[in-house]
C-alpha cells in the first residue's frame, strides 16, 4: 500500500458528505501502519488518537507539543486514501488566538477534521464564555485558511469529573452556534445521555466515543440519531495490551505461547507491499 493518491480537497468533500447522513465508524489509528491496515478493511474516515500518539513516543497523552503533533497530522494525513480528522487537543493554546494560530497550521498539514476541547492543561474546563471565543477562533481561522476543514466543538464536562448532561449541552449548543460543523462529548454512554445531545444540536452531526465493550452496537447507535462513531485510543490500548501481555509472560515465564496471537510475517508484508 502506498502513499495517498487523493487529492486534500477530495479528501475533505468526501468528509463532508459522510456527515450528511446515516452513521458511519472513523477508527483511531496511531500511526502509518495502523492507518492502512484500518483502510484496508473499508472504513471510510481515520481520525488521529493524542493518547495513541504520545504511547507510541513513550509519553503519557497530552505529552507531545504542537510542532511533533503537526508533523504527525501531516504523515498520517499523507499516508492513505482516507480524510483524516484531527485530535487536536485544546488547540495548544489558551487564548483565542493561540488556538487561531494552532488551526491555522493544522489545516496547513492536510487534515479534513479538526477537534477542539474546552478542557485546560491540568484540569477543569474554561469558563463558557472563553470557550466558546475559542472555538469561534477556530472557525475563523479555518474560514481564513479556505480549506473547508470541519471543525467538531468539544464538551469535556464527563471526562473531567463534572458528568453533568445539562452542562454539556449547554456547551455543545454554544460551540455549534459559534460555529462547530459537528459535536463531540467524550464520555457520555446512556442512550437517554446520547439522544438529549443530538436532539440538542440538530441538525449537526454528533460524534460519539466508544471506548470499550458492553455498549450499545453500531446500529443501536445510528437508532438513536449518531452520526459517527470513533474509538479514541482504544485501538492503540488494544494492540498494547496484546505485546504487554506476550512480553510480560515471556519475562515472568520463559513461556512464548502469547506469540500465537501475532500477525504472520507473511501477512504483514503483503500488507504493506507498494500496490
Amino acid at each position: 500500500m502506498t502513499q495517498s493518491r487523493t487529492s486534500t480537497a477530495e479528501k475533505r468533500r468526501a468528509f463532508r458528505k459522510l456527515h450528511e447522513s446515516g452513521c458511519f465508524v472513523i477508527p483511531n489509528p496511531w500511526d502509518v501502519g495502523s492507518a492502512r491496515y484500518l483502510q484496508s478493511l473499508g472504513f471510510k474516515a481515520l481520525a488521529s488518537t493524542s493518547s495513541g500518539a504520545a504511547w507510541s513516543q513513550g509519553l503519557p497523552d497530552n505529552g507531545l507539543s504542537r510542532g511533533p503533533v503537526l508533523e504527525h497530522l501531516r504523515v498520517m494525513a499523507a499516508a492513505t486514501d482516507l480524510p483524516l480528522n484531527a485530535d487536536f487537543e485544546n488547540g495548544f493554546a489558551a487564548d483565542a488566538a493561540g488556538v487561531a494560530e494552532s488551526v491555522r497550521l493544522a489545516v496547513d498539514t492536510g487534515i479534513a477534521g479538526l477537534s477542539i476541547e474546552d478542557s485546560i492543561a491540568g484540569g477543569g474546563l474554561f469558563e463558557l464564555e472563553i470557550a466558546v471565543e475559542r472555538v469561534r477562533a477556530a472557525r475563523l481561522a479555518i474560514d481564513a485558511a479556505g480549506g473547508d476543514v470541519m471543525l467538531i466543538g468539544r464538551a469535556e464536562c464527563f471526562l473531567v469529573g463534572l458528568p453533568d448532561i445539562g452542562m454539556t449541552v449547554t456547551r455543545l449548543k454554544a460551540y455549534a452556534e459559534a460555529g462547530a460543523d459537528c459535536l463531540y462529548a467524550p464520555g457520555i454512554r446512556s442512550a437517554e445521555h446520547i439522544r438529549a445531545v443530538v436532539e440538542a444540536v440538530h441538525p449537526k452531526p454528533v460524534n460519539l466515543l466508544v471506548g470499550a465493550p458492553g455498549g450499545p452496537t453500531l446500529a443501536q447507535i445510528a437508532d438513536l440519531g449518531v452520526r459517527r462513531v470513533s474509538v479514541g485510543g482504544a485501538l492503540a490500548r488494544a494492540a498494547w495490551g496484546g505485546f504487554m501481555r506476550a512480553a510480560r509472560e515471556i519475562a515472568e515465564q520463559g513461556r512464548f505461547d502469547g506469540l500465537a496471537a501475532a500477525a504472520t510475517y507473511q501477512s504483514m508484508n503483503e500488507l504493506f507491499e507498494p500496490g
